[in-house]
Parts: C-alpha cells; structure tokens; sequence
C-alpha cells in the first residue's frame, strides 16, 4: 500500500525511519521504508543499522546524484501505489502520522497530499537564528492558508502522491545543483490540474544549520534560479517577478551595484542573534540582479 521514500544526505535517518517503522507496524499496514544516501561523508555507519529493520531498505551511491535524480530513483525502487517522500532531516509531529495519511488515502478523491511542516518552539543558538526564523514564518504555514493557495505552499519534505502520477511528472532532473527542484515538481503538478489535498499531518524539520551554511545555500539556490532563468521553463517565482518589475524600470544593475557595496552589512544581520526576514528578500534579489548584471 505504501513506500516511504527517504533521501539521505550527511543525516543519521535511523531515528526517524525507527518511528516510522513503528507507526506502520501498529497500523498492520503493507509498507516498505526505502532509504538511499546520496554519497554522505557523515553518519553512514548509524544509517547502515536501517538495513537490520524488517521491511526498510538502505543503500549508499557511489556518487552524489543530487536531490531530484536521487527522489526518481526511489520512486522506481518502490514497489507500492503511494509513495511518500520524506526528508531525512525530518520526524513526525504526532504518533499517529502514518495512520492519519491511511485514513487520507481511504477517504479522500485527491492524488496528492501534503501533509505540512513544523519548526520546534525552543529558541536554537544564537548562529542558528536565520533557518529557524525563516523556517517559522515561511515553511510553518497553517492548513487554512496551505488550502488558500496550495500550489504555493506545499513542499516535497512531507508529500504524498500516487505512483501512477508521480511517473507522469518526475522531479527535473536537469537541475543538479541545490534548489528549486520541488518548486519545479509542485509547478508541474499545478500545470497538469493535479489537485493537492492540504491536511494537518506536519512533520518537525530538525536540522538547523548555522546561518553562513543556510545563507552560502540560498546563494547556491539563488544561482541554479539564475540558470533556470536561462531555460525556456517558465518558474513562477517571486525573485523572478520582482527581477522583471526591476528590469522593465531600469534599476538591475543600480540594484546590483548597491548589494556588492552593502554585503558586508547585509550579511552582519542575517548571521546575527536577531536576522531580519526582509533583509533576506533584500539579499536575495540583490544578488540575483548581481548574478544577471554580470
């Protein structure tokens, strides 16, 4: 009935995929756990004890795939009609996770289900302030507003779909560097009229990273953005959106100008104990009008 599909990327999965496990077992559900690690340099060995579980599946790739070759090649490993991808990094906010998508999957006509995301309510360190900030107000979104505007606010971290409709929209494979690849995938699925059930399932994203490793990641994705941009694929971004308004008023390269100049101070907020979101939006369109000026 269900494949739980969980990347793996420098993470020690083995509590979450022990949680999960559990959750399944009480429901006397048919179930498979497949995990696979895109070619970690950390935690392999506590991932390795995944392979001692009944019915879960780990494996190591001798290179790194990235995050959307990685999400194809679990589905095609799956064996059963749903498939639910979860991140590594995440863990269910309620015991009765697994059951709660069973009920959904009975109950409900949608094909794809998103289930949510949750940030814990304990302050972290001061240098992990800015994905736990961000995380918060951007990621953490109600159910009420998920179903407002569902296309716009699911993420792959918690996401339910049937395998029949997953074959038919694949995550790009094109983009092999970090970012966009799940805006892409809901995208796809939006320009295919596949409806998304937005229900209170969330899980809890765990891993903070510090905010230089968050930021150096939102340069990253804010590049492979820049490349997207290059293709004919039309991504409905807001970065993009306001770059357009900017560009059609003439003001790119002022705008990319005064970010090279202001990084420094830019950078002093987002790495400090109280980041500011809209420096963030600042910093992002900043410096992809500095990636497109030059």
């Amino acid at each position: 009935m269900l494949s739980i599909l969980i990347p793996i990327y420098n993470y020690n999965a083995a509590p979450l995929v022990k949680e999960l496990r559990k959750q399944c077992m009480e429901c006397d559900l048919e179930f498979e756990i497949i995990c696979i690690d895109d070619c970690s340099t950390l935690h392999q060995q506590e991932n390795q004890a995944i392979s001692g579980l009944e019915k879960c599946f780990f494996q190591i790739l001798d290179k790194n795939i990235g995050r959307s070759k990685i999400r194809n090649l679990l589905a095609a490993e799956a064996s059963y009609k749903w498939l639910l991808f979860l991140d590594c990094d995440t863990y269910p906010a309620k015991s009765l996770f697994i059951l709660n998508y069973v009920n959904q999957i009975k109950q409900s006509q949608f094909e794809a289900i998103y289930g949510g995301l949750q940030y814990q309510n304990i302050q972290p360190k001061n240098d992990q302030m800015l994905r736990w900030v961000y995380g918060k107000e951007r990621e953490a979104i109600t159910v009420l507003r998920r179903q407002e505007q569902p296309y716009k606010t699911s993420l792959a971290s918690n996401f339910l779909i049937q395998k029949s409709i997953f074959t038919t929209v694949l995550f790009n494979e094109t983009i092999s560097s970090y970012g966009y690849e799940d805006s892409i995938f809901i995208q796809t699925l939006q320009h295919k009229n596949i409806a998304i059930d937005q229900i209170e399932n969330p899980v809890f994203h765990l891993n903070l990273e510090t905010s230089s490793l968050f930021l150096s990641k939102t340069k990253e994705g804010i590049r492979t953005l820049f490349s997207i941009q290059q293709t004919d694929f039309a991504i409905d971004s807001k970065i993009i959106k306001t770059f357009k308004m900017l560009k059609k008023i003439k003001l790119v390269s002022f705008v990319a100008i005064v970010f090279h100049r202001a990084v420094p101070i830019l950078e002093k907020n987002l790495v400090s104990k109280k980041p500011s979101l809209f420096v963030f939006d600042l910093y992002k369109i900043g410096y992809f009008c500095y990636l497109n000026h030059k």
